[in-house]
């Protein structure tokens, strides 16, 4: 199903009682560790997850089997061969739209979930319906492309203006960094961090040092960055265990946000350090200082570059099909 049209309920599964049997035991083993209050709000609730391959993707599964039943997904690109290593998807599924794909995953998990897929993704013309129902927005929307920061920058305007809690993270090495922006209190996309035409002027590098703050940036991904920040051709690494521990955070965290319960903004969890023996550890974090200080005027320079400002670069076709969400 695309452009948010439902798949209907199979004649075998139909009727209220049913579906009330089917969702009281779906959701018999959370009773304990999910208040019933909380399980009335997933069960009432619509979350949009906006790019559904990383850490979108990885939060899907957690939100259908906790028992939320209505989901918005939207995501204009397909698996490739090199999502397979983080991304909830089979060899059968290459070329497959990553929101469809989760839809079905939803679907096979809960078949009365509503579910809403938007293969366009994030546009103009889609960003209305997309946040238009929701309470809660979980933003998985690629930073690797200037494509995506439009998007994502859209997103966060339009979650400002309905004043919805947004939840979005970034997969650093071995470290998941999840940042809640509510933006029921919040009233600047990123909290002020990043303006309305900074995807247009600045690089990719720059408009991350402003969306997560350094202090955050665990050793081995500073010394990832300081070796390739100079390659035009360079991809992050990311694996599945950073990719999943956003799933696993952030579906607890949306849980809080539908029974009108706080969250801390920011979130860290450096899988790596967690597994390393104590000596290991120091010394990991006495590397990270050397690490900064070797990357430092790299970073310097972007800042001098950033508040010079640059020629704006020639806007592009925002209503052209997006790259693809990784």
């Amino acid at each position: 199903m695309t452009n948010g049209e439902m798949e209907p309920m199979p004649e075998t599964l139909a009727g209220p009682a049913a579906k009330a049997g089917f969702y009281a035991e779906l959701t018999a083993r959370n009773a304990g560790v999910v208040a019933e209050a909380d399980q009335r709000a997933l069960r009432s609730a619509t979350v949009l997850v906006a790019g559904c391959g990383s850490i979108g993707g990885a939060a899907v599964e957690p939100l259908a089997r906790l028992g939320l039943q209505k989901f918005v997904l939207a995501d204009p690109g397909t698996y490739e061969l090199n999502n397979l290593n983080r991304q909830s998807a089979t060899a059968a599924d290459l070329d497959r739209n990553k929101a469809a794909l989760a839809g079905d995953r939803v679907r096979a998990i809960n078949p009365y979930a509503s579910v809403e897929v938007f293969t366009e993704g994030v546009t103009r013309h889609t960003v209305e319906k997309l946040t238009a129902s929701c309470q809660v927005v979980i933003d998985g929307v690629d930073v690797t492309t200037p494509e995506g920061w439009q998007a994502k920058l859209l997103l966060h305007r339009h979650a400002v203006r309905r004043r919805l809690p947004l939840i979005t993270g970034w997969d650093m090495a071995g470290t998941q960094y999840v940042r809640c922006y509510d933006y029921r209190h919040v009233r600047e996309p990123f909290a002020g961090a990043i303006g309305p035409d900074d995807a247009d002027r600045l690089d990719m590098w720059e408009l991350l040092r402003r969306a997560v703050p350094l202090r955050h940036v665990p050793t081995d991904m500073l010394a990832e960055i300081r070796a390739n920040h100079a390659r035009t051709d360079y991809s992050f690494p990311q694996v599945a265990y950073t990719a999943m521990a956003f799933g696993v955070i952030s579906s607890h965290m949306v849980v809080r946000l539908l029974a009108g319960r706080r969250v801390r903004h920011e979130v860290r969890l450096d899988v790596h350090q967690k597994a390393r023996p104590l000596g290991e550890r120091w010394r990991t974090r006495a590397r990270w200082p050397v690490e900064l200080g070797a990357l430092l005027p790299e970073l310097l320079r972007l800042v001098r570059e950033s508040a010079a400002g640059r020629a704006p670069a020639a806007a592009p076709d925002r209503d052209a099909p997006r790259a693809s969400w990784h």
